[in-house]
């Protein structure tokens, strides 16, 4: 998409918040694309250096940020138009970043005189969760709402993209590994392609007055089970590793005993999460009441894991037991 001066971000100053992360780096495309003025704000914004070239001279500013600090987050957001909240966590005090956090964060963005603010949240997010993370996504849900009841909230599906740390780290794994295990083989997934997210946060900021106070679930097109996405991933590669599919015994086992290990496999919390699956309710809006038609995974794969067949672009698809 071209900037044109009709588009409703066009020259509006945008504060994303978490914006040198990953969704970060593909949603200031679309922003920028938009003609509309991006700020990067983060507590490391140099992280996100490389997105000032996808924008015109002037276009995009980077801000440090401490949003559990009201002034820091005073100083990030004056000015802005529009705020768009990418702030979360695994781990650390979760509250204070995606519960408590998100509603201080919507109420600087209320008081900076933003029209629009677009909070990211998850889906699974559940008040109930015995997951911190789930429980603090959805009490940072009430808290965004309370303090800017205009808001927006959606719940994006796990993510895909070329650069992304789920079909690509498994791409890697598969090509290096002799067989490769699968936690939670049988957890349901609707994958989001990253660009399609970022597509639906900016329509949200285009129209508060339509999608202002409400919530979208934002999920792709299919549901595959984790087995199913890493099956998909080695055919892709032309290879025929073998897949472990773990008991979920097994599984937690492994997150007990390694997860408090730096680059371990997987955490205690990060298991639960996953086999909780991500699939739509479908008690909310989806993706499509913000005008948005989702790729499917298929339209990508054979692409991206060329990088990983044997011999790369010079090899065949043809299963091997490479």
């Amino acid at each position: 998409m071209s900037s044109h001066p009709t588009d409703p971000l066009f020259g509006k100053i945008v504060t994303v918040l978490g914006g040198s992360g990953y969704v970060g780096r593909h949603l200031a495309q679309e922003l920028l694309a938009r003609g509309a003025r991006l700020r990067v704000a983060s507590r490391q914004p140099q992280k996100a250096y490389m997105v000032r070239a996808l924008g015109n001279l002037g276009q995009v500013q980077f801000a440090k940020v401490d949003v559990t600090k009201p002034a820091s987050l005073a100083a990030a957001l004056a000015g802005s138009d529009a705020v768009v909240n990418l702030v979360g966590a695994f781990a650390g005090n979760l509250d204070a970043v995606q519960g408590e956090g998100a509603g201080r964060i919507a109420a600087a963005a209320k008081a900076a005189g933003a029209a629009a603010l677009v909070h990211v949240s998850a889906l699974g997010a559940s008040a109930g969760s015995d997951i911190a993370y789930a429980r603090t996504k959805a009490e940072g849900e009430d808290a965004v709402l309370a303090a800017f009841p205009s808001a927006t909230i959606v719940r994006p599906s796990l993510m895909f993209g070329p650069d992304d740390n789920l079909v690509m780290m498994f791409g890697d794994l598969i090509s290096r590994l002799p067989a490769m295990p699968v936690f939670a083989p049988d957890a349901k997934l609707q994958p989001l392609f990253v660009d399609d997210a970022a597509q639906a946060i900016a329509h949200a900021l285009t129209d508060p007055a339509s999608f202002g106070g409400k919530t979208f679930e934002l999920a792709g097109p299919e549901v595959l089970t984790m087995l199913e996405l890493n099956q998909r991933i080695a055919l892709a590669q032309g290879r025929s590793r073998p897949l472990i599919a773990l008991p979920d015994t097994v599984s937690g086992l492994i997150a007990g005993f390694t997860g408090w290990l730096p680059g371990a496999p997987i955490t205690t919390d990060q298991l639960k999460l996953l086999q909780a699956g991500s699939v739509a309710t479908g008690t909310v809006p989806g993706i499509d009441e913000l005008g948005v038609s989702p790729r499917p995974l298929g339209l990508f794969l054979d692409r991206w894991m060329v990088r990983f067949r044997k011999h790369g672009r010079f090899g065949t698809k043809d299963v091997s037991p490479a």
